[in-house]
Order: structure tokens, then C-alpha cells, then sequence
């Protein structure tokens, strides 16, 4: 696709979206597993499954849970797995007897479980053993009927399965002791389903398919309600843009970012499933040099990343001894990409990244920078069927070359907040239009520039950090009489979380203060600096002053 191709960002007018004949994200898988039979779909810890196999699987888990998980169409499982062949078996098996998947971080502590279970309601799980002791301390106060728990070697070959698991349970000791008497394995639910028949379930373009949770623009944690056809809309979006720099059946993606995330999501479950793409699932992308190891096995052609990954390879110097000769594609989201970064990339790898922009709300992306077209700072150009405006603070339209805050139109945004009717009006209006929390500026070609965030998010690692949240939570510590949050910016992560603290007690320590955070957050939520003060500044009405906190950090850095 040609630059002249690209709709203008100040509104798109093209005809309507063809979704192809596609219905459903099933219709996708289905007809790619025709395509595709006998090709590789998903590597992962060794094992490759080809689309024939993966259907297979599929169609198991499928009639499992379509006659003994008790569940029914409509209902909510969660999957809370990192990446593993087992996510997109589980995936798609959930799809295809029409319960709707809420993606859940398996980072999660039992109290951010227990929050997103009782908000989606969330009648079954699909959890890592690892993790399953979580799941234990929650599942009496949340809706939790069906519990499946895999180990990480259940997609390998018997003996091999027995060997990884035996290994990560006994040696390694990294799945502590649960007890969950009614849970079935994913193995024992695998080999039920093979007996029994599978009912086909119609599903439509209307149809709840994902609860993603997002804390939107607001700060206050909430399901983006997004239909199969917001997915499918996304996914034809970024093909179409790509299509000239791909060759279905024969790219090979490596896929280390979360798939519970929309972006990998969309990326790696969706748009390479439509082409036949080849996925290699990185399980621990942290452990730089497994990672390495593991990408000197495959001539990969396609590499999605964000930030901070892009920094910690480039650093490394197994990697950059790799051949890159067959990457033509790298692609960035889920933070902002530095010009730093994404030079030091290309200078490794002989590959320029191509930087998206995009929210949970709109499945997710919004604007890339075309291929051989890119403008760095910028978060490139409206995706076809996308509609882009700025609005002033009193909702008027904003000039080209002026500053406002960006609002969104397509088919990729979602349906809204899942039992949230005010919130979802807050963002969503009657016309389609989502705003987004961003204030940008369009430039004259049509490029759009983030210019500041209108909310306090912050975002670690690619990671949404709402300062409301950590601020609720450590305000709980007997000896911290006010605290506030702000996120400042970080070369490698993008930002980091820095907590001003107000003490009743002059001994109180920064260790101890992060040793009550680590207890109750996610690693990536856990201040990395915190700072002891008499007083935090203030309004006349006593709201803290979290910008100037913010500025002022900013200043001492950049004096």
C-alpha cells in the first residue's frame, strides 16, 4: 500500500469495511486451518503444532467445555496463562462453543483476580499451576464454578511433558502447593473432549468476544466490551497495511509479548492466523538470554515488540551477533518507541520499526507508520476505515497544526464498558466517537503527534499504571498518612513510578514501604523510587498537586 493510499487523518470516507465473508474470529481460524493444514501455526518450549493439529486440539477442548465444564454460551472464562501453545487452544476452543474470554495477566496478585472475576463475572478459569494457588484464596469469593489447571510442558509430547513439568514443579520449585479439589487438568479435560461430540454454535459479528480490561482514560479498572467484529475490523485493518510486505503461508512471526495483551492479541492470534503465519510464543521474554537462544533456531521474518525489549536485546551481545537477513518487519505498541531505541534497532538489525499507536478500546490500533514512509516521534497515520479529530476543552473542534484531545471513529472501537453505562458515556458518544485521554496534534500531511497525556496513566513497560489504584492501596499502610504517585520518564521502560510519602513515622523505611507494595501489586505496579516528605503540595480544596510533583521530578532531571 502506497502513502497516497492512507486515508487523511482528519476523516476517513472510504466505503464501508469488507469483512471478507468473516462472521466470526472462528470463521478466521477455521478457513486458515483449511489453508494452511499441514503448516507450522505455534512453537513454543520446542514443540510445533501445524494448523491440522492445532484444529484438532482445538475441537478437544472445544467439546469439553461445550458438555462437562457446566458452561454456557455467553458465560465468562478467563484465561490467565502467559504465552504457551495451550493459550490459543484454549482461546479458540472458548470461541467456538461462544463464551466470551477475559485475557487475565498471570502476574496478577489474588486481589487484582479477585476484583476482575467478581466485575466480568467470571464462571470458569484456564490457569498455570503456577499460579493456581491464587486462584484458591479467590474462588470462594468470586462466581468461579470450573476450574482447568495446565502445567507448562502440557502442549509437549507425553514424555517430554512429564520431564518439563517434573522439572518446573520439583526442581526448579516454581508451582507452589494449592488445593483445589473439584479443578480438573487440562490434559484429563483434553482427553474427555476427544470422546464426545461437538455442537456448532452460531456466533455473529455483534457477539461479545473479548472482556479486555483497561482503565481506560478514567483511572478506575473496566472490561472493554469488544465484539467479534471489532477484532475482525482490526485485524483486516493492520493485513491490509501490510499486505505488501507479507506472503501468507510463509512469514515467521516471534511473538514474545503477552498475548493476554490486545496488542499481541490482535497481532499474533489474529492477523498472523489470517495469513498462516508461523508464530514462535516466547514464554519468559525477560530471560534475555534463553530468548536469544532460543531466536538463533528460527530464520524469523517479523518481530513485535515494545520499548524496553528493543533496549534489552540491543544491549546483548549474543543478539546482536544473530542474522537478521530475513527480518523485513519489526513492529512496535504498547508504549512510546524512543528515537533512541528504534535506531540502535535498525543499526543492529538492519530492520527500521514501525511504530503503531492504539487503546484497548479500539482492539487496539488506531494510526502505524507506513512501511518505508516513517516519521519518528510521530504515531504515523490513521489505519483505512478510521476516522481521527481533535476537540478543545469545550468540545469544539480543533484546527490542523493545533493541539486537542484525540478522538477516535471505526469499526475497531469497542462496544463499550462492560456494566459501565456512565463511564462508557464519559468516552463513547451516540455517533461512535471514542475519546481517547491523548492530546495530540494532526500535522498538515496527515501524521499525528502524541503531545501529552490528559489523564495521570502511567505506563511501565508497555504496562497502564493508574495512580488512583496504587495510591488506595498504599494509603492502607498504618504509617503512611497521604501518599501520591506520578510516573516520570525512563529511557528502558518508557516511565517508571516514583511515591511521595507522608510518614507518621520518622523510621518508616523505603524498604518497607516497597516490601507492602510487592505484597498487595504486580511487579511492573511496584514503585521503583519512593520519597519521604513533610508535606505534599496542594489546591486551596486540598487535592494533591500530582503535575507539579511530576514537573518538578522532570526539572531536577533534565537540570
Amino acid at each position: 500500500m502506497q502513502l497516497n493510499d492512507l486515508p487523511h487523518a482528519e476523516g476517513n470516507r472510504e466505503p464501508g469495511l469488507d469483512y471478507g465473508g468473516y462472521q466470526s474470529l472462528l470463521d478466521v481460524f477455521d478457513q486458515s486451518c483449511q489453508r494452511f493444514g499441514n503448516r507450522p501455526a505455534f512453537s513454543n518450549l520446542g514443540k510445533t503444532v501445524t494448523f491440522s493439529e492445532l484444529e484438532a486440539s482445538v475441537r478437544d477442548f472445544a467439546a469439553y467445555l461445550q458438555h462437562n465444564s457446566g458452561l454456557k454460551p455467553g458465560d465468562r472464562i478467563a484465561i490467565q496463562l502467559p504465552n504457551l501453545i495451550q493459550y490459543p487452544v484454549a482461546l479458540f476452543a472458548a470461541l467456538r462453543v461462544g463464551l466470551v474470554v477475559v485475557n487475565t495477566n498471570p502476574l496478577y496478585t489474588a486481589d487484582e483476580i479477585e476484583h476482575q472475576f467478581n466485575d466480568a463475572g467470571v464462571k470458569g478459569v484456564i490457569v498455570l499451576a503456577n499460579m493456581a494457588h491464587l486462584i484458591e484464596k479467590v474462588i470462594d469469593r468470586t462466581p468461579l464454578e470450573k476450574v482447568i489447571v495446565t502445567e507448562l510442558g502440557d502442549a509437549q509430547s507425553p514424555v517430554r511433558r512429564l520431564l518439563v513439568n517434573a522439572m518446573v514443579k520439583h526442581v526448579k520449585r516454581m508451582v507452589p502447593d494449592y488445593h483445589l479439589p473439584n479443578a480438573i487438568s487440562f490434559v484429563a479435560a483434553m482427553k474427555e473432549g476427544a470422546k464426545l461430540k461437538l455442537e456448532p454454535v452460531e456466533l455473529q459479528r455483534d457477539d461479545l468476544a473479548l472482556l479486555q480490561y483497561t482503565g481506560g482514560t478514567t483511572g478506575v479498572a473496566k472490561g472493554a466490551m469488544l465484539s467479534h467484529g471489532n477484532i475482525l475490523a482490526n485485524m483486516l485493518q493492520v493485513k491490509g497495511l501490510l499486505e505488501s510486505n507479507t506472503e501468507a503461508g510463509r512469514e515467521v512471526a516471534i511473538a514474545p509479548l503477552p498475548l493476554y495483551h490486545i496488542y499481541a492479541f490482535t497481532l499474533n492470534c489474529m492477523v498472523t492466523m489470517e495469513i498462516g503465519c508461523h508464530v514462535v510464543l516466547i514464554t519468559n521474554p525477560r530471560d534475555i538470554p534463553a530468548f536469544v537462544k532460543e531466536l538463533k533456531k528460527w530464520r524469523f521474518t517479523i518481530f513485535s515488540g515494545l520499548n524496553t525489549l528493543f533496549v534489552a536485546l540491543c544491549k546483548d551481545p549474543q543478539f546482536r551477533e544473530l542474522d537478521f537477513k530475513s527480518l523485513h518487519l519489526t513492529l512496535s505498541g504498547g508504549m512510546a518507541l524512543t528515537e533512541a531505541a528504534a535506531e540502535r534497532w535498525q543499526h543492529v538489525t538492519g530492520c527500521e520499526v514501525i511504530e503503531g499507536y492504539g487503546l484497548t478500546e479500539t482492539s487496539p490500533i488506531v494510526s502505524v507508520n507506513p512501511p518505508g514512509s516513517i516519521q519518528p516521534g510521530s504515531i504515523g497515520l490513521p489505519i483505512p476505515h478510521t476516522e481521527v479529530r481533535l476537540l478543545d476543552e469545550e468540545d469544539a473542534p480543533v484546527p490542523l497544526g493545533g493541539v486537542g484531545e484525540l478522538c477516535v471513529r471505526g469499526p475497531q472501537v469497542m462496544m463499550g464498558y462492560w456494566n459501565q453505562p456512565e463511564e462508557t458515556a464519559e468516552v463513547l458518544s451516540e455517533d461512535g466517537w471514542l475519546r481517547t485521554g491523548d492530546v495530540a496534534q494532526i500535522q498538515e500531511d496527515g501524521y499525528i503527534r502524541i503531545v501529552d497525556r490528559k489523564k495521570d496513566m502511567i505506563i511501565v513497560s508497555g504496562f497502564n499504571v493508574y495512580p488512583n489504584e496504587l495510591e488506595n492501596i498504599l494509603s492502607g499502610h498504618p504509617e503512611i498518612e497521604e501518599c501520591v504517585v506520578v510516573g516520570l520518564p525512563d529511557e528502558q521502560c518508557g516511565e517508571v513510578i516514583k511515591l511521595f510519602v507522608v510518614s507518621n513515622n520518622p523510621y518508616l523505611s523505603v524498604k518497607e514501604v516497597r516490601d507492602y507494595a510487592r505484597e498487595r501489586l504486580t511487579a511492573y505496579k511496584v514503585p521503583s523510587q519512593v520519597e519521604f516528605r513533610t508535606e505534599l503540595p496542594k489546591t486551596n480544596v486540598g487535592k494533591v498537586l500530582r503535575r507539579s510533583l511530576r514537573d518538578e521530578e522532570i526539572a531536577k532531571m533534565q537540570g
